[in-house]
């Protein structure tokens, strides 16, 4: 029952497509990660997918349909089972929530992070 400051979390590492553990809640992980450069297309076929941008700008590509850019306070929910892949041109800062468990990687094939906890 305490504030978790994330610029303080997210000074703790810098490393990229690998995110950190901040808060659970409700069997789900919070968690904040950095991104830079392209992750691979993947999909998770059992739950949603939500990037809330801290710092920067993110790109997400979707299969099918047009790319959304977004930056800081805004958010995007990809929608279980569609093919997606997040990009930042520029180092981003973001905050994702997902069930505690499924690897940030889904079924690309792509090694999972470890999702530490800090």
């Amino acid at each position: 029952m305490i504030p978790v400051n994330l610029a303080q979390k997210l000074a703790l590492f810098d490393t990229h497509w690998d995110p950190k553990v901040v808060a659970s809640y409700n069997g789900n992980d919070v968690m904040v990660v950095k991104f830079q450069g392209e992750f691979p297309f993947h999909k998770h076929d059992n739950t949603d997918d939500f990037f809330l941008v801290i710092q920067g700008q993110v790109t997400m590509d979707y299969e099918g349909a047009d790319s959304v850019t977004f930056g800081p306070g805004e958010l995007v929910i990809v929608p279980k089972g569609q093919i997606h892949r997040p990009r930042a041109a520029q180092e981003a800062q973001v905050l994702l929530i997902e069930p505690a468990g499924e690897p940030n990687s889904g079924d690309s094939g792509h090694t999972p992070a470890a999702k530490d906890k800090i």
